[in-house]
């Protein structure tokens, strides 16, 4: 990987109070629309809506937010159900921004790892409210993960090993895979063509660095009406300088990014960990759900497991969910109630072998089934758990809206880096839990069995 970003000086003047503060002098409210719930993992304090009802939508806005996420959890949706839903969200988020005064600015949330319906999401919005944006940014960077883009390139970084990221087991999602992490390249890739590499504009770290937020603003000022531009980042300072430069631009940008943009366009700090004392919990027995599939999610289900022989472990069997989905939920939730009322802490997870099918259409059908018998589960379950873990994006975010019949909860925090916490509502079935969201791909090997231990006071 390039050494200019360690070589090249980050820009200098601090940025997070000016943007924060225009954010809040302004008439702009930012909708971050996340395609699982890991996206509010860089934030805190900032409300998630879970309801698609334009009165909770116009509720949330007269309320002047500088931010809000509303979770659409579209990364476990078909492509069909994905454009109809952004469509409905277009009409009626158009509908709110007239009805309050309120300039809405939209980001398109998605995984850092470059999976996601790009460009259907931002292509669906954009059409079905013109007004909407003249430019789409993409930003994968996330920090926390270790997602950098330098000089275009996207890289996957572990330790002292950088990776561009369609080298990585991310880049061979049975759904959202690709060919190219070259920024340019991959926007071609992905609008077939439609939108050539050459004409993708790039700020480049330099521009970011030397320029500042003017040079960025200057860029997008400058660029061609409906361009797609892609940001480099390698710090969180450099994000800021995007963001900040995104503020200062004359054009209406809709941003397709990770979560670190997300924290730098709030002009939001980064806030502590939650201390073991700020996640204290009321309630029986503790609950780990892990649905998440890739490679780094087995590894920390194993390493829970290891550390913590006592947890009671409930695997669910795939091909028992696809052959009675109903039998499955009916006697598992049941001893997950047992153990539960038993002070006893359980991780419950699917089996670690991926069942594919013949298209990605059916593995969207295969994803969507045992995701409904896991959230069934947890639904059937009466005991209050001290603490409920969510490991995976569409996996907890099944939890929240089916489980848990969460429609808005507050971001607390995190309880480790990229792992936020949701603190549930009055509304909900369980009041005041802590209720992590656990993104599939984030931290080392030990991290899951880290985030029980905190929960678990030890």
């Amino acid at each position: 990987m390039t050494q200019l970003h360690q070589s090249l000086p980050e820009w200098p003047e601090p940025l997070v109070e000016s943007i924060r503060s225009s954010l809040l002098e302004s008439d702009r409210t930012i909708v971050v629309l996340d395609d699982d719930p890991t996206g509010t993992q860089t934030v805190h304090d900032v409300p998630v809506l879970t309801s698609f009802e334009a009165q909770d939508m116009l509720a949330l806005v007269q309320t002047k937010p500088p931010m809000f996420f509303l979770l659409t959890n579209s990364r476990a949706m078909s492509e069909e159900k994905t454009r109809q839903l952004h469509l409905d969200l277009a009409k009626r988020l158009q509908a709110v921004a007239e009805q309050t005064g309120r300039r809405l600015e939209v980001i398109s949330r998605s995984d850092s790892t470059l999976r996601g319906h790009y460009p259907l999401e931002t292509d669906t919005l954009s059409a079905a409210w013109p007004g909407l944006a003249d430019l789409t940014l993409i930003m994968p960077f996330f920090a926390e993960g270790g997602r950098l883009t330098i000089e275009g390139q996207h890289y996957v970084c572990q330790g002292d090993q950088q990776t561009p990221a369609h080298e990585t087991p991310f880049a061979r999602d049975p759904v959202f895979g690709y060919q190219n992490s070259f920024l340019p390249k991959w926007v071609q890739e992905k609008t077939t063509g439609r939108v050539a590499a050459a004409d993708v504009v790039v700020i480049g770290l330099q521009d970011i660095r030397q320029g500042g937020p003017e040079r960025v603003r200057a860029i997008l000022d400058q660029a061609a009406l409906n361009a797609v531009v892609v940001a480099d980042s390698a710090t969180d300072q450099d994000a800021y300088v995007v963001a900040d430069g995104v503020g200062r631009s004359s054009r209406k940008v809709m941003a397709r990014t990770a979560a670190s943009y997300v924290r730098a366009r709030a002009g939001l700090e980064r806030r502590p960990l939650m201390s073991g004392a700020d996640l204290r919990g009321t309630g029986d027995g503790g609950l780990t759900v892990v649905g998440s599939h890739v490679p780094k999610s087995t590894a920390q289900l194993a390493a829970l497991r290891n550390g913590l022989p006592e947890l009671v472990a409930i695997e669910i069997e795939i091909d028992a969910v696809l052959a009675n989905a109903e039998n499955v939920v009916e006697t598992i939730s049941a001893s997950v109630n047992e153990s539960l009322t038993d002070d006893r802490d359980v991780v419950l997870f699917t089996s670690r072998k991926l069942k594919t099918g013949l298209s990605d259409q059916e593995n969207l059908e295969i994803s969507s089934v045992v995701s409904a018998c896991v959230s069934g589960i947890v639904g059937n379950v009466s005991a209050r758990p001290r603490y409920l873990i969510g490991k995976g994006g569409i996996t907890s975010s099944d939890l929240a809206t089916k489980s848990l019949r969460v429609k808005l909860a507050t971001v607390a925090g995190s309880i480790l880096p990229g792992i936020p916490v949701w603190r549930l509502g009055a509304e909900t079935r369980f009041p005041g839990l802590n209720y992590v969201i656990f993104p599939g791909n984030v931290g080392d090997d030990n991290a899951l069995l880290a985030a029980v231990q905190k929960l678990r006071g030890r």
